[in-house]
């Protein structure tokens, strides 16, 4: 607003003037003024005086701020209800939500930091991070790769390749890559009184059995044995067949005796396969203790349904089966991946085979090695 050069009480004077008996061309040469401007003069002050002037001048000037704070206010609400659906939790997504009330309303960025709470800092704040594009890659691939692993796992891979990196930072990459893996519903557990159950403390002490079943493309059903080493958690055997009878988990059994030594126990469940004659004759001539879990209580056998949770969560959901043949090579192939690459949770990071090379089948280890020595499970495991 251009500031005259004649206050009210100037004008006024003027004005008193030309109503005291001066012509109008007089009083504005004497003044230096057009007539245009004493015409205006007397229609905004005529018959005025000067503290009426004053306080008319007061409440044009507070008319004034009132409607530049409503104006503000207006523009502050339009800016709000323009971002009320957006989140701002982040320090970009702050950024973002200054960046679009400066360009949008033309807010100044002091304003719109100051009306969304935002510090000036974090507004002009330029990351200095490395990019870690070859880390993304790699990470990328192996989640490509192993589909079912978490950020963990393939935190123990990426440091096998030598990229080092604290799990703060693996996380963060992972989750802006979109690599969290999606969960799968669960099924239901059986209730009841859990009885405490030793962890074994050797290989060969106490094996694990049980079966999986899965289908073939054409919809032919088939099942699996799963034999485990609880100690080692290594997966000792993967028989797909359409049928797996008693005898024939008894010849599987005396073949991995044959490469590998007796087991002190073998735990199952009270499937008919499992309960048949064959394989209470087989325990006898082996001189074998076989333990059945009590019926409908799974988590006695707690070690191969975890190994079975994985087979089917790694690789049977993962993957379409042809045929028996094609079935059989795929299990082969995730058993010996399983075994000697990937790691475990349970172990440390390590894989089973790493566990059972420090041990001699059947006596003490060759070093204090432990699978719970990089892990805080207790000595018990309640099944």
């Amino acid at each position: 607003m251009k500031r005259t050069r004649f206050t009210e009480e100037q004008i006024i004077g003027v004005l008193k003037e030309q109503e005291s008996g001066l012509a109008t061309a007089e009083v504005c040469r004497r003044h230096g003024i057009s007539p245009a401007t004493f015409y205006k003069w007397k229609s905004k002050y005529g018959g005025l005086e000067v503290s009426e002037a004053k306080r008319l001048k007061g409440l044009e000037e507070e008319n004034a701020r009132l409607k530049k704070l409503l104006a503000e206010a207006m523009l502050d609400n339009a800016v709000l209800k323009d971002l009320a659906f957006k989140k701002m939790v982040t320090p970009a997504a702050r950024r973002m939500a200054v960046s679009h009330a400066r360009e949008v309303h033309g807010l100044s960025e002091r304003r719109a930091c100051r009306l969304l709470g935002v510090s000036r800092r974090t507004v002009r704040y330029r990351s200095s991070r490395p990019q870690d594009a070859g880390l993304r890659q790699r990470l990328r691939a192996l989640a490509a790769e192993r589909r079912r692993f978490g950020y963990r796992r393939l935190g123990i891979l990426l440091a096998r390749e030598g990229f080092r990196l604290n799990h703060k930072k693996l996380l963060r990459i992972y989750r802006e890559e979109g690599l969290k893996v999606r969960r799968r519903g669960g099924r239901k557990r059986a209730l009841g009184t859990r009885a405490p159950m030793m962890l074994p403390q050797v290989p060969n002490q106490r094996w694990s059995l049980d079966f999986v079943s899965d289908s073939l493309v054409c919809g032919r059903r088939f099942r699996i044995l799963c034999v485990v080493d609880d100690f080692t958690r290594e997966c000792l055997a993967l028989t797909a067949d359409t049928s797996l009878s008693g005898a024939r988990v008894a010849r599987i059994l005396t073949g991995l005796i044959a490469g590998r030594g007796k087991p002190r126990t073998v735990v199952s469940d009270n499937g008919t396969e499992l309960t048949s004659s064959a394989i209470l004759r087989w325990s006898q001539e082996h001189r074998i203790d076989w333990h059945y879990i009590a019926p409908g209580k799974p988590t006695q056998n707690a070690f191969v349904e975890s190994f079975n949770g994985r087979l089917r969560d790694e690789c049977l959901n993962e993957t379409l089966f042809t045929s028996l043949a094609h079935a059989r090579s795929l299990l082969a192939e995730w058993q010996k991946d399983y075994n000697t690459v990937r790691p475990h949770s349970k172990l440390g990071g390590r894989t089973p085979a790493e566990i059972a090379k420090h041990f001699v089948w059947g006596h003490a280890p060759r070093q204090s090695v432990s699978p719970s020595t990089h892990t805080h499970n207790e000595t018990r495991l309640y099944a």
